[in-house]
């Protein structure tokens, strides 16, 4: 006899010519239901199945369930047998409930705390555009009647926008609008002060979220780091190569299209080692950091304490290349004179 094993939401049962043989309720709680589900979506077997499972005899049991079928069910997937929830005793509204529960457990679990430092750095980057902006409108502004201030000083120019008394051109004929370029001042001063707070604040969460990381970048760059790749999370399931070129993008799409040679570093180039190194070094020092990011990153999601041998392990080969500069190529190979001989006279 052929018994049809039926795996559902609400339980797992043996069915024989459109009979329930055996049921085996699961709980009617959403939390459960929800448990069960995620365990199913694994490609694991919850309880109710193991169970029956374990009372498995002689007979023939057939599933159109493909994980049932690697414990050694024959699989059907054009088996009909269902099992119907209402007819069953059981309110289909219990299974909308447990999806609900099981996607905010999903969403939990999927929470990046690191994305409060994303958001950090992108606020730094617009506000510095909007300082940038800001300041350049009242260095000219400023340098209109004040020849000797220079338009791209910008502090001097809120200084002297916002000096008390100041006495301009625009005064005698109209002050609204020398008060107006005095607010301009003071929102360039609120923007770099906030701009201030951001860094600040940066640099002091960034060791705490990402010690490894940190450790490795410092925290303004590993933040940097952190928000190009999408999270930490994110950052630490990139491979090293990605890593390196984090924040080349364009200059990668230009060398796809032909166009440049590339990228041999993104924002790593930020790095005062791999500032300060030879330009044919860049990219050697480049793709060592990138690499040690990527474990430091995997160790930061894991919730790793800080591993100095990281450090130090970009130091030990920053020295080497340092070594094989200073050593020089040595003298120049003698070049052989003649011909170049093929394989069959360079064996006689």
């Amino acid at each position: 006899m052929t018994i049809a094993f039926v795996t559902t939401w609400f339980g797992a049962f043996l069915v024989a010519d459109g009979t329930v043989v055996r049921a085996v309720p699961c709980p009617l709680d959403p939390d459960a239901l929800a448990q069960r589900a995620a365990r199913r979506r694994e490609g694991g077997l919850t309880p109710e199945e193991e169970e029956l499972l374990g009372a498995r005899g002689s007979a023939e049991w057939v599933t159109r369930d493909r994980r049932l079928a690697e414990h050694g069910l024959r699989f059907d997937a054009d088996s009909a047998v269902t099992i119907d929830a209402v007819a069953s005793g059981v309110d289909p509204m219990l299974q909308r409930t447990a999806l609900l529960s099981e996607a905010e457990h999903a969403l939990e679990r999927a929470w990046d705390p690191s994305i409060h430092v994303q958001e950090a750095v992108r606020a730094a980057a617009d506000l510095d555009r909007v300082r940038n902006l800001i300041g350049e409108r009242l260095g000219t502004w400023v340098s209109r009647d004040r020849p000797e201030v220079d338009p791209g000083d910008h502090d001097r120019a809120a200084r002297e926008a916002m000096a008390p008394g100041v006495i301009s051109a625009l005064s005698p004929q109209d002050p609204s609008l020398t008060e107006a370029r005095r607010k301009l001042a003071e929102l360039f001063r609120a923007v770099e002060g906030t701009r201030h707070a951001l860094t600040k604040a940066i640099e002091a969460t960034a060791p705490v979220r990402a010690p490894n990381v940190s450790a490795l970048l410092g925290p303004e760059l590993s933040a940097r780091m952190i928000a190009q790749a999408g999270g930490l999370e994110r950052l630490a399931r990139l491979p090293s190569s990605t890593v390196q070129v984090l924040g080349a993008e364009r200059a990668f799409f230009e060398h796809l299209r032909g166009r440049a040679p590339p990228p041999r570093h993104g924002l790593l180039f930020l790095h005062p080692a791999i500032q300060s190194a030879p330009k044919g070094e860049r990219g050697k020092l480049a793709r060592a950091l990138a690499g040690k990011v990527s474990i430091a990153a995997r160790l930061d999601v894991g919730g790793a304490p800080i591993h100095p041998e990281l450090a130090q392990s970009f130091d030990a080969r920053r020295s080497v290349l340092k070594a094989r500069r200073g050593a020089g190529r040595g003298p120049p190979r003698a070049r052989r004179s003649g011909p170049p001989l093929d394989g069959a006279s360079r064996n006689r």
